[in-house]
């Protein structure tokens, strides 16, 4: 790919079917020794039962995280990043076999592949091509450059905390934050973009729906380089379980310069309480030392210069 094409690449892009049953896959090869599910349940959007907020909001505030994996591979969630297989240590076991492993985060179509137009899919090939070995800064993924995860990549990064106020809804993100304003407040003007967007949204029953624009186009999606653009739009589900103890995000995404139909990618959640032991990536939380006996979470910021090393993928020095 010519210094153009990878010029566009950079600007833009820097419900299948889900099983009922639920299986969980522990320390498998490739997941980093975590805990993974290998499949998991749909959620029927309905009429919300659950407690609510003053303003009438479901309550879901809380600290959550996604169940599948982290953001190596978008389209195999447990799977190895690029070019892991040629830095594999050989005390790690072989991969599992793909019907082993989670399905891929793209629910339709139903090939579990993002319907990249021939130039964008190139732009992808080329980015995961490069990043076990980036010689050029074009192959860093902008994540291990201190750049907010973006839109979905926010999701599977690590765990995240949802928080309510009267008209909002408040991610908080180790890698940024988002504010969903459930006020009828209009889109910000286009030529104002941000890393993770502008979101207006409301709830239907036990689902909150969320229009995404305003995106600046430049967070990947996985280390595997799928992307987004400036013009992209984002229609988001969050379908809440009936006891709040999961969601199901469903975003689908709509952009005919880049992709050749929409597509829908869908990556499963749960939530961590206090009950739940805290560990290096779900539930990376400490309790808070104070004067009375209330248990009170704490999240740390997770320092990102972390992910400038093995994490990133950049190169070393090979011996």
């Amino acid at each position: 790919m010519g210094p153009r094409l990878l010029m566009i690449c950079l600007a833009l892009g820097s419900l299948g079917s889900l099983s009922s049953s639920l299986s969980l896959a522990q320390n498998a090869p490739g997941n980093g020794g975590l805990r993974r599910e290998s499949s998991f349940p749909a959620i029927a959007e309905q009429a919300w039962t659950g407690a609510r907020l003053a303003d009438g909001q479901p309550d879901v505030q809380g600290h959550w995280s996604n169940t599948i994996g982290n953001h190596s591979n978008f389209t195999d969630p447990q799977g190895r990043q690029p070019g892991a297989a040629e830095r594999a240590r050989p005390e790690r076991a072989a991969e599992r076999p793909r019907s082993e492993r989670a399905p891929s985060r793209v629910s339709d179509p139903a090939d579990g592949q993002v319907p990249f137009l021939p130039w964008a899919r190139e732009a992808q090939q080329d980015f995961a091509a490069n990043f076990a070995n980036p010689k050029q800064p074009q192959y860093i993924e902008p994540l291990a450059r201190c750049a907010p995860g973006g839109v979905p990549k926010s999701f599977m990064w690590h765990g995240f905390e949802i928080r309510q106020y009267p008209g909002y809804v408040l991610f908080l993100f180790d890698s940024g934050s988002r504010i969903v304003h459930l006020d009828d407040k209009p889109h910000l003007p286009d030529n104002i973009k941000l890393w993770n967007a502008g979101s207006r949204g409301h709830w239907e029953g036990n689902t909150l729906v969320v229009d995404v624009r305003n995106s600046n186009g430049k967070a990947l999606f996985g280390r595997t380089g799928e992307f987004s653009g400036e013009n992209t739009q984002v229609a988001e589900r969050y379908v809440f379980a009936p006891n709040g103890q999961r969601f199901n995000y469903i975003a689908t995404f709509t952009d005919p310069s880049i992709y050749s139909r929409p597509w829908t990618a869908t990556i499963p959640v749960r939530r961590y309480t206090e009950a739940d032991a805290p560990d290096g990536w779900h539930f990376q939380t400490t309790l808070a030392n104070h004067a009375g006996s209330e248990r009170i979470i704490e999240r740390e910021e997770r320092i990102c210069h972390e992910n400038n090393g093995g994490f990133g993928g950049v190169a070393t020095a090979r011996r």
